[in-house]
């Protein structure tokens, strides 16, 4: 078996740790549609029970048995368990009759339209809150130990997607006897068992990863047939079907392609390069179609111009850094590469760069929105890290470009000599002869010892014809920190696709500012005991529209039975404590039997204010009953 290059090693070290590093410290996938409204509101104070829960998010999700789950103060739930869509991206699920007065939990699970978990919960009262013994199991959708493994697949397909079409574009464009040597085959046919495998893993770990967080429910198969049923389930049944298509184009790349090369039938050669020029396009572009249907790309606005565009950039980073890094296989572990063969990669390249510039213009545009959101969101600012090491990559391939142009094109006679029929020769020269029956066996141990000295002996002299050319060790140098560039690059790219775009934040942000806002009419309920002969009895204080400015205030006092109560005296102060401001009294006028209002109540800012309503019964008898409630 073939050692492994001490440089080989190095990428190797360089990508894992890169890897682990990034993967490790990242926190789990930001969930791309938020919370935006519901009703009752998050903390609000309702007379009476509602019939049904409504929760609007940032965009549109999937929901499945479960998603909203409503429970009463003792934890029971109450909720009939058929979530529906009331219309936009507003979703409901309806309550069971007859709720007692307390606090109630909402809590939430769902996926976002692009494949990401969401979770949550808050909570609502009837009549007035209580204590609560709901308690919201460990919701760990998208985190823990299977969202560890899932985003490190989620790596695995992307690299292995960009070496596996770069790696054969590479080959096929621009170095067609490439397609003979034994380490640009392990490159690619590495690529797609990787790509493959990865893709398999997120597939089984799907339902685990939006759902419970559970390593054990990796393996559950009904998950899995829940999974196949989803768009991102659709997406990655489709991408193996396509990665069985690519195994076949391989196949032939590597058996019936170099056959053709050995037997120097250059009309065959040149029907067969068409052929896999549009099988291995039409291909290519159907993998990368698989992200762009189930990602970003598929949700927000213009998401029919979106997805094409993320299917080029796609197809433009693997023609560029699979070419790369197949390139630097090649420079490191082939016998000799022809200089023409890298220039036509160097423009490969320059074409690849201009497209993702192009491209990447456009996602950012879409996906940012604004110069705030470009520094001031978790996406925003690993776009502009992205956008650095893009430019720093540019940079060193222009140095590339400089020892591509300096590169030989006449190969020295002993590299010359080396072909992919020589090659094959050489290979069935070393394999073990047979000894015959007359002949006197050579022993076994000498020969091992001396087929391990042989090789030791071909692999310096493939050094010493590689390491000949000082241009080509030049380029052999930026070449691999150009590598090592990209490997940080994608692992990036990785984390960016699992964080929430900065558009989105920010209409998510403004949305809930919004419903904050327009909170709606404030309703409060509190019984009161001045402790006096006919001290019992319940206020009622309505506020109207509920926010900041002009308010209209009702105040209703009842009895024990319900009845109207016509008290001496009413009062109302309202305090914000967190900003010293209060407390602002309100001396309501009395209008009716046990109704009291005022007009023109002013709230002068929003925040979380202590309202506190003054009961009088009798000369002696009076009670203060305070209530906290959020104002604007």
């Amino acid at each position: 078996m073939k050692t492994i290059a001490p440089r080989t090693w190095h990428l190797v070290l360089l990508f894992l740790a890169v890897t682990g590093a990034l993967l490790a410290g990242a926190a789990p996938a930001s969930a791309h549609a938020a919370l935006t409204g519901s009703d009752p509101q998050q903390g609000a104070v309702v007379e009476t029970a509602p019939e049904k829960v409504s929760l609007t998010f940032s965009e549109e999700i999937a929901v499945s048995g479960g998603a909203v789950r409503v429970l009463d103060p003792s934890g029971k739930r109450v909720d009939d368990g058929k979530v529906g869509r009331a219309g936009g991206t507003t979703y409901t699920v309806g309550l069971h009759s007859g709720l007692p007065d307390g606090t109630f939990t909402v809590a939430y699970q769902v996926v976002s339209a692009d494949s990401h978990p969401v979770s949550g919960a808050f909570t609502f009262s009837i009549g007035a809150p209580s204590k609560t013994a709901a308690v919201v199991a460990d919701q760990n959708a998208g985190g823990g130990v299977v969202g560890g493994l899932y985003g490190f697949a989620r790596y695995v397909s992307y690299a292995g997607f960009m070496l596996l079409v770069g790696g054969a574009a590479f080959v096929l464009g621009c170095w067609p006897r490439g397609a003979g040597i034994k380490p640009v085959q392990r490159v690619v046919v590495g690529a797609w068992t990787a790509l493959t495998a990865a893709t398999i893993a997120m597939l089984l770990m799907r339902g685990s990863y939006t759902g419970s967080g559970k390593v054990a429910d990796i393996f559950d198969m009904t998950l899995l047939g829940q999974v196949l049923q989803t768009k991102t389930g659709a997406a990655l049944t489709s991408r193996l079907l396509l990665l069985a298509a690519a195994a076949l184009f391989i196949a032939v790349l590597f058996g019936a392609y170099v056959k053709r090369a050995e037997d120097g039938d250059k009309k065959e050669i040149k029907d067969l390069t068409f052929g896999l020029a549009i099988g291995g396009t039409v291909v290519a572009a159907g993998l990368a179609a698989t992200w762009a249907m189930a990602e970003h790309a598929s949700t927000g606005i213009q998401a029919g111009l979106a997805m094409p565009v993320d299917v080029l950039h796609l197809l433009a980073v693997a023609a560029w850094l699979g070419g790369l890094t197949t390139l630097l296989v090649a420079l490191y572990r082939a016998p000799s590469i022809e200089g023409s063969a890298v220039r036509r990669f160097s423009r490969v390249a320059f074409w690849s760069v201009a497209a993702l510039a192009a491209t990447g213009l456009y996602q950012s545009w879409r996906q940012v929105g604004s110069w705030s959101a470009l520094t001031g969101t978790r996406y925003g600012q690993l776009l502009l890290v992205k956008i650095g090491l893009v430019a720093v990559l540019v940079g060193i391939a222009w140095i590339s470009r400089r020892w591509t142009g300096r590169l030989s094109e006449q190969l020295s006679p002993e590299a010359a000599a080396t072909t992919v029929v020589e090659q094959r020769t050489a290979e069935k020269k070393k394999e073990p002869v047979t000894v015959g029956a007359g002949a006197k066996a050579e022993d076994p141990e000498r020969a091992a010892q001396l087929a391990r000295q042989r090789a030791a002996m071909d692999t310096a002299r493939e050094k010493r014809v590689r390491d000949a050319d000082p241009h080509r060790f030049g380029l052999r140098r930026s070449v691999l920190a150009e590598a090592g560039v990209a490997v940080v690059l994608l692992a990036v790219t990785t984390v960016l696709t699992s964080t929430e775009p900065g558009r989105t934040e920010e209409e998510a942000k403004s949305a809930t500012s919004a419903a904050q806002t327009q909170s709606g009419p404030l309703s409060l309920k509190v019984p009161f005991d001045t402790g006096g002969e006919d001290g019992k009895g319940t206020v009622l204080l309505d506020l109207d529209p509920g926010r900041t400015g002009d308010n209209d205030m009702h105040v209703y006092v009842e009895r024990p039975n319900g009845k109207a109560f016509d008290v001496p005296e009413v009062k109302i102060a309202f305090t914000l404590e967190s900003k010293k401001i209060g407390p602002l009294s309100v001396v309501p006028d009395h209008i009716a039997t046990g109704h009291w209002t005022a007009s023109g109540v002013q709230v002068p800012v929003a925040g979380d204010w202590k309202i506190a309503m003054t009961v009088r019964t009798s000369d002696i008898d009076q009670v203060t009953v305070t209530k906290n409630a959020k104002i604007g």
